[in-house]
C-alpha cells in the first residue's frame, strides 16, 4: 500500500472562515465578524504552510483551494502571499489549479483582477438561485442580477469559472427548475455544482423544519424527478455528471475535488480544516480547531493541528469506497483490495449487479444511473459485506 495517495495526487486546502452573513441552510464553519486583521491571518497561514511543508517537501502540488466562508473577502495580497509561500515550499504541477470561492455580493472587477494577478486561475461562485424570491428565502444577500454580473466579471478575468445552484427549494416546481437550469447552462459555463437542498441539524433551516415552519419543500418523488431532469439536461448541454453533484465539460472537472474523490492526500489549513496525509507509509486524518480565534492562538503556540488520527487499513478502504464510488469513473477494485487487505464482497456485488444498481468493467465498479439516487444504500451494502 506504499504511496497509495499518488493515485489521487496532492493538494492544499485553505479555509477562510468569514462571511458577510450566515445563510440559514449552511452548516459550514463560517462566522460573521465586523473587523478582520488580515495581517494576523497572513502570518498564521504562512506559519502553518511552513509547518505542514516540513513533512511533505518534494511532493508536487496539483491544486490549491481557498474555501470558506467567503474567501473573496480576503485581500488579494493575502491570497498572493499564500500562493507564493506554497510555491516556495513545494514544486507546482505545470497545470496547477488554484481555485477561490466567491459570493456574488463580494465581487467587483478590481478585486477579481487582483486575485488573478495573485495566481488564482479558477473561481467558484456561490450563485445558488437565479431568481430573487428564492435567493431571499435562502438568506442570500445578492440579487439574481448581481449573480449574472459577477459571472460575467469572473469570465473576463479567469479561464475557468464554476458556480453552484441549489434545487428542491421551497415551492419550486419541476418546470421552474428545468427552466432555471437551462438558463444557467446558456451562460457559457464549463462547470456546475448542483446540490439538492438538505436540511442540516443545527442550522436555522434545521430549527425551522423541526418546528414545522419550513413549508413548501418538495416530496421525495418530486426531488427525484428534479435529480433525473438535472442529469438529462446537463448531459444534453455537454456537461455530464462526473460526480454525484458535479457536472463539467470534459477537461473542466475540478482537479482539487478529484483529489478528494480519488483518495489522494491533501493538507487542511485554517479553522476547522480537515486533511488526509500519508507520512512514512502511515495515513493520517487531521483536524484543526473550528473557532477562528482559537485557531489563531493555536498557531501561535505551534499546535494548530488539534487531531491527528492514524487510519487503519479498514478505515482507509471504507473512505476510498465512499469517495471513489461517487465518481462516474467509479473505483478500482484492485486498489480497494490492496488498501483493505481483503476483496470487496462478491455476493454483495453480484446482488447489486443483478438489481442493475452497479456495473463492472475493466476491473472498475461504477454505480448506474438507476443506482445513483440510492448511493448511500449501495455503500452500506458493500461495507456491510
Amino acid at each position: 500500500m506504499d504511496e497509495d495517495w499518488r493515485n489521487g495526487g496532492f493538494g492544499l486546502y485553505l479555509h477562510w472562515p468569514f462571511c458577510q452573513a450566515k445563510c440559514p441552510y449552511c452548516d459550514f464553519n463560517s462566522h460573521v465578524s465586523r473587523e478582520i486583521d488580515q495581517s494576523a491571518w497572513v502570518r498564521a497561514y504562512l506559519k502553518e504552510i511552513e509547518r505542514v511543508a516540513a513533512d511533505t517537501s518534494g511532493r508536487v502540488l496539483r491544486s490549491i483551494f481557498f474555501g470558506g466562508g467567503t474567501p473573496s473577502l480576503m485581500a488579494p495580497d493575502t491570497v498572493a502571499a499564500v500562493i507564493e509561500a506554497a510555491r516556495a515550499h513545494w514544486p507546482f504541477a505545470n497545470d496547477i489549479e488554484i481555485t477561490l470561492e466567491a459570493n456574488p455580493g463580494s465581487v467587483e472587477a478590481g478585486r477579481f483582477a487582483g486575485f488573478g494577478d495573485a495566481g488564482v486561475n479558477r473561481v467558484s461562485l456561490g450563485v445558488q438561485a437565479l431568481n430573487d424570491d428564492d435567493l431571499r428565502r435562502l438568506g442570500r444577500i445578492h440579487s439574481a442580477a448581481e449573480a449574472r454580473a459577477a459571472f460575467n466579471i469572473a469570465r473576463s478575468c479567469f479561464d475557468r469559472v464554476s458556480f453552484d445552484l441549489i434545487y428542491a427549494r421551497q415551492g419550486q416546481t419541476l418546470d421552474a427548475w428545468r427552466s432555471e437550469l437551462s438558463e444557467a447552462l446558456e451562460m457559457a459555463v464549463d462547470h456546475l455544482s448542483l446540490y439538492q437542498l438538505t436540511i442540516e441539524p443545527g442550522t436555522a433551516f434545521g430549527d425551522r423544519y423541526k418546528a414545522g415552519k419550513l413549508r413548501g419543500l418538495p416530496d421525495d418523488d418530486l426531488s427525484a424527478d428534479m435529480y433525473f431532469a438535472t442529469q438529462e439536461i446537463c448531459a444534453r448541454h455537454g456537461l455530464p455528471a462526473y460526480e454525484v453533484s458535479n457536472h463539467a465539460r470534459p477537461g473542466s472537472e475540478s482537479r482539487h475535488n478529484l483529489i478528494y474523490w480519488r483518495y489522494g492526500d491533501y493538507l487542511g489549513i485554517g479553522p476547522g480544516a480537515h486533511g488526509r496525509v500519508t507520512l512514512d507509509n502511515v495515513r493520517y486524518a487531521t483536524e484543526t480547531p473550528r473557532n477562528p480565534a482559537a485557531w489563531l492562538q493555536a498557531v501561535e503556540h505551534g499546535a494548530a493541528e488539534s487531531v491527528r488520527t492514524c487510519l487503519d487499513p479498514q478505515d482507509q478502504a471504507s473512505e476510498y469506497l465512499m469517495m471513489g464510488i461517487r465518481l462516474s469513473e467509479g473505483l478500482d477494485i484492485d486498489r480497494f483490495e490492496k488498501i483493505a487487505g481483503y476483496p470487496l464482497p462478491a455476493d454483495k456485488i453480484a446482488y447489486l449487479r443483478d438489481l442493475g444498481m452497479i456495473a463492472l468493467s475493466d476491473n472498475r465498479l461504477t454505480v448506474t444511473d438507476q443506482g445513483r439516487p440510492i448511493l448511500n444504500a449501495i455503500i452500506r451494502e458493500l461495507l456491510a459485506g
